[in-house]
């Protein structure tokens, strides 16, 4: 037997759809107030004009740690809705994008965060708030330990937990069906 030499065990890894690492969330809450030094509230036309053309979803704003997802090919999608600014991310398989899953999962990553420029915005400096009308551009939303916007949320959605959902959603709506049919009569 030859010691000290090299050995390496290579393992065939393949994610199946159960192994999809789905994260969904609210980056921006609109007409949420946030208050720390001032109150800042986003109106609900603020995306209406704003560059959201390359978008990177980042954990904590770093630079220095690896994305999680991008628009760009298309593992990010930014959906502008009533409530607010919706993300849904699908994760690649790495070490550091299992590791914030995993995170976001237990619920010890539960916030969100956006990194942008503002077009317009009003102050009042006599009640210290701040609305902010118009983003320009949108550079990235990021999952966070401690976001300014308190109302934000991300969780993790396995495709067993969305099928669950659909299901869920399914029978409701032939029951809301069923309810309206016999009221009719």
């Amino acid at each position: 037997m030859i010691k000290n030499k090299k050995e390496i065990r290579l393992l065939d890894v393949r994610a199946t759809d159960n192994a999809e690492m789905t994260i969904e969330g609210y980056a921006v809450i609109f007409d949420s107030p946030a208050t720390h030094c001032w109150t800042e509230t986003i109106t609900k036309d603020a995306f209406d004009e704003c560059d959201m053309t390359d978008v990177c979803l980042k954990y904590n704003h770093e630079d220095n740690f690896l994305l999680l997802a991008r628009t760009r090919n298309k593992s990010l999608e930014l959906i502008v809705d009533d409530k607010g600014l919706k993300i849904k991310a699908k994760l690649i398989d790495t070490t550091s994008n299992r590791d914030i899953y995993k995170s976001i999962q237990s619920g010890l990553l539960d916030k969100m965060s956006f990194a942008f420029t503002v077009a317009d915005d009003e102050w009042n400096y006599e009640e210290n708030t701040r609305t902010i009308k118009k983003i320009d551009k949108l550079f990235d939303v990021s999952v966070v330990d401690v976001p300014f916007y308190d109302t934000t949320e991300v969780f993790a959605r396995s495709k067993e937990e969305y099928n669950k959902e659909k299901e869920r959603y399914r029978k409701f709506k032939f029951e809301k069906e069923k309810i309206e049919l016999l009221c009719k009569l």
